[in-house]
This record gives structure tokens, C-alpha cells and sequence, in this order.
């Protein structure tokens, strides 16, 4: 491996253990809801991973973060970690974060990297995560698909819109900013 090779690779690690940290904080800024899926900022941070790094790094940051959490160190909101709240009924929500961050990044790859594309992408990683998160949530539960998509997807979808448009609208000004390559 040569000296840029080997300084990308390094850049790319780091860039990837950002977002992985990025992810447990936006966590933590979360409302609990009633039902215990609560409001939070993660999946944010996961369009931003996907994004910004694309698709492998996006979804290596997401795999970092759930490894943290499944072993045990409190990442998942209200500082949760561990076997049984990766794997609990909400769990599939956090695991969702994978295909998100893939999907996410898979649709921001390409250049010019316009708002419309990486809203697209971000919307398709939001349905890949509540797809999978609700199946999981009614297979745990036992509730019938209206009654998980009530409580589980429909209160979230405004503020999932709002997560969209930051990601993207920060996407673009972020491209501006950051040297070209920088964190791919």
C-alpha cells in the first residue's frame, strides 16, 4: 500500500469512527414515547453517514455503532446497550440503520450531488429502516401491521421529513466546504 493509499484508508477509519460516534450522541437526543420507540436524532446522523461517506464507510460506521451497542456500551437511546436492546423490540428500528446508511449512501455516490437525489436516498433509507423495524416490532409484539405502522411509523414521519431536508441541505453545504475526496 503506498503513502496516499495507506493516508486515505487512515482518513476513511477515522471519518467512519466519527460518524459511529455521531450516531451515539444523536441517540441520546431523544424523547421516550409511550410505546418505547422513541424520538431521536440517530437516524439523522445516519443519513449524514451514508452521505458523506457512501455507502461502504456510511454503512461500516453504522456496523461500528451497533457492535458498541451490541456488546454493551450504552450508544442506543436513553443510554441503552447491549444484547437485549439491540435485540428488544425496538431493536429492529437500530438495525434498520444498516440498509439505511447503504441505501442513503448509495444515492448520494454519484456527482453533482443535487438536494433532490440525497433526499431521495434519504427517504429511501427511511423506508428500508421502518420496514424492517415494524416487521421486527410486530413479530416481538405481536400487534397486527395498523396498529404497529399507528404507533410505530406515523407519529415519526414529520419529523423524519425535518431529519431529510437537514441531511441533505448539510450534504451540499458540507460538499462546498470540505475539500473534494476528503472524506471518501
Amino acid at each position: 500500500m503506498n503513502q496516499s493509499r495507506s493516508t486515505r484508508r487512515v482518513r476513511q477509519m477515522a471519518a467512519c469512527a466519527l460518524f459511529a460516534a455521531l450516531i451515539a450522541v444523536c441517540s441520546q437526543l431523544s424523547l421516550p414515547m409511550p410505546w418505547g420507540v422513541p424520538v431521536n436524532l440517530a437516524l439523522f446522523a445516519v443519513y449524514m453517514a451514508g452521505t458523506m461517506l457512501g455507502p461502504v464507510w456510511g454503512a461500516v460506521s453504522v456496523l461500528v455503532y451497533l457492535t458498541l451497542a451490541g456488546i454493551g456500551i450504552p450508544v442506543m437511546a436513553g443510554f441503552l446497550g447491549g444484547p437485549a436492546a439491540l435485540f428488544g423490540k425496538t431493536g429492529g428500528y437500530a438495525l434498520g440503520y444498516l440498509p439505511a446508511a447503504l441505501l442513503t449512501g448509495w444515492c448520494a455516490r454519484t456527482a453533482p450531488r443535487r438536494p433532490v437525489r440525497l433526499v431521495l436516498g434519504c427517504v429511501l433509507g427511511c423506508a428500508a429502516c421502518y420496514l424492517l423495524g415494524t416487521v421486527w416490532f410486530m413479530v416481538l409484539t405481536g400487534m397486527d401491521a395498523a396498529a404497529s405502522l399507528t404507533c410505530c411509523v406515523l407519529p415519526y414521519l414529520p419529523g423524519d421529513a425535518v431529519k431529510i431536508a437537514l441531511a441533505a441541505a448539510l450534504t451540499v453545504r458540507l460538499d462546498r466546504r470540505l475539500p473534494a475526496g476528503l472524506l471518501k
